[in-house]
């Protein structure tokens, strides 16, 4: 995307000549790349002052451009977003030896502009430091208190799948955005963790807060947000980052009135979920003298948020890739109802048939590979001076790990851009690890919801392909389905439409 394009397209209410001025003035104002810089650290495209490297991005897809870059400059460089100078690690070895072997030097967070704005430095995702630390082994607690890889939490999804699947009939097989009912049932498993309920699909509340986050996750990759993590200053004229404060403003209000209802409700004798358990850490913190902890009302905000989105969007994405890749390789959908049909028939699926049904698993697997969600992971910085294959990289440096580089290495890969099930799958056909399959990172960063995540999309998966044959919509060919990805920070599919025809 050319610099005007970009412009043209970031600024609602300023001309293309301001825009200009507010550049120019920025660059006189501003410090310009030092001589002394020069050299140093990893290499990378030579940038100009002020605008950095951003004419060589695709600020659309930058994961493209740094995939393209790595392929000069090696598996560790350097490229300038603005005036910042930003690490780049591409392919499996790297960026497992990076956050792996070094997980304490590159394990802190880089926040963007835009979400400095928006999480003050509290919850999990954006946070650094003790917070970081205390809520994240909190979340991680309280997600296995509540759930995550317990039997009783199975028989919760396997329950909304029943949900799910009864929307899905009311289509009567006519075309339907699989967006909506995916996310809701996907957020329903978040909501029962953290309010301690789910919400019926047609609450207006709901349905307001699964739209506005998917929309969130959207915009935080628009190439005019970009631009505004890189200058800051021309915030003013950026229509998308009035539209994101104005959804998270409201998110943060409508978590606020449940937080007070739950306040109304509370029983320290039986909390139902996350936010029952935080209202009791905080109240025992603070009847014993501790009034200084981290167990504060914006963390708590801030971490709802981001269980919430975090715990919503990667996993229905996953899952809409999945149906999407099903109608359009048919006969891959075949083989695995034909494993379903022998293997479980018409019961309902258990996580403990995984090792029974490797194809399906391996499909699964696959998907995640190829979908490659979130492919420039959520970045990184450095926390203390390190040098690293050989490259010296400052304490405080912003550090992209290239997941998609990982995901499509094509050293680890036999057929890295296509759908290959086979990747997870031995010469007897049984269900095969592969080290490169990294979409939840890794280190200290990693997902923490990772297990949760893998639950559902097994049982999701296939609940769906038990109940139904997924085809394009009347008119399109499977080879008319496009894969090309929604430009978001997350990837998923573009909009489209598919039939969910009923088998049982």
């Amino acid at each position: 995307m050319g610099l005007l394009d970009l412009f043209l397209q970031s600024f609602s209410s300023i001309s293309l000549f301001g825009a200009l001025v507010v550049l120019l003035l920025v660059y006189i104002f501003s410090s310009s790349f030092s001589s002394q810089d020069e050299g140093k650290g990893p290499p990378g495209p030579k940038p100009l002052p002020l605008l950095g490297n951003l004419l060589q991005l695709d600020l659309k897809r930058p994961y493209h451009t740094f995939m393209e870059l790595s392929k000069k400059y090696g598996s560790v460089f350097t490229v300038h977003l603005g005036s910042q100078k930003v690490v780049i690690l591409a392919g499996y070895k790297t960026v497992k030896e990076a956050l792996v072997n070094y997980a304490d030097e590159f394990g802190d967070r880089y926040s963007m502009q835009i979400t400095k704005e928006s999480s003050g430095g509290n919850g999990v995702i954006w946070a650094n430091g003790e917070s970081w630390r205390e809520m994240r082994r909190f979340a991680l607690t309280n997600l296995r208190d509540f759930g995550m890889g317990k039997k009783a939490f199975e028989d919760k999804i396997i329950e909304e799948c029943t949900y799910l699947i009864d929307v899905l009939k009311k289509c009567k097989g006519e075309a339907f955005d699989t967006t909506q009912p995916i996310y809701q049932a996907v957020a329903n498993m978040i909501c029962s963790i953290v309010y301690g309920s789910r919400f019926e699909y047609d609450d207006p509340e709901f349905t307001s807060l699964v739209e506005r986050t998917n929309r969130n996750i959207q915009l935080l990759g628009s190439p005019s947000i970009q631009v505004y993590n890189m200058f800051p200053w021309i915030g003013k004229w950026v229509a998308n980052r009035k539209e994101l404060h104005t959804m998270v403003a409201a998110n943060k209000e409508q978590n606020r009135r449940l937080f007070t209802c739950l306040k109304e409700t509370f029983n320290p004798q039986m909390c139902r979920g996350f936010v029952d358990s935080f209202l009791l850490r905080k109240q025992n913190l603070e009847e014993s003298g501790n009034t200084k902890s981290h167990f504060h009302d914006n963390n708590l905000l801030q971490t709802v948020l981001n269980l919430f989105a975090a715990g919503t969007d990667t996993t229905a994405t996953t899952l809409r890739w999945g149906l999407l890749f099903m109608a359009k390789y048919p006969k891959i959908q075949d083989q695995v109802q034909e494993e379903l049909s022998r293997v479980i028939g018409s019961r309902k699926a258990q996580v403990e048939d995984r090792t029974s049904l490797p194809f399906t698993d391996a499909v699964i697997h696959e998907t995640q590979r190829l979908a490659n969600i979130v492919p420039m992971a959520i970045p990184h910085k450095t926390s203390k001076d390190v040098t690293f294959q050989g490259h010296f990289i400052k304490k405080g440096t912003t550090v992209f790990p290239l997941l998609t580089s990982v995901l499509y290495d094509e050293s680890e890969w036999e057929h890295p851009r296509s759908f290959y099930p086979a990747h997870f799958l031995d010469k007897d056909g049984k269900f095969l690890k592969r080290d490169a399959f990294m979409p939840f990172s890794a280190g200290r960063r990693a997902c923490l919801g990772e297990s949760l995540a893998r639950m559902e999309l097994f049982i999701f998966f296939t609940s769906f392909l038990q109940h139904f044959r997924f085809t394009p919509a009347p008119g399109v060919s499977e080879d008319e389905l496009d894969l090309t990805p929604r430009v978001g920070f997350t990837l998923s599919p573009s909009p489209h439409k598919l039939c969910a025809v009923s088998c049982m």
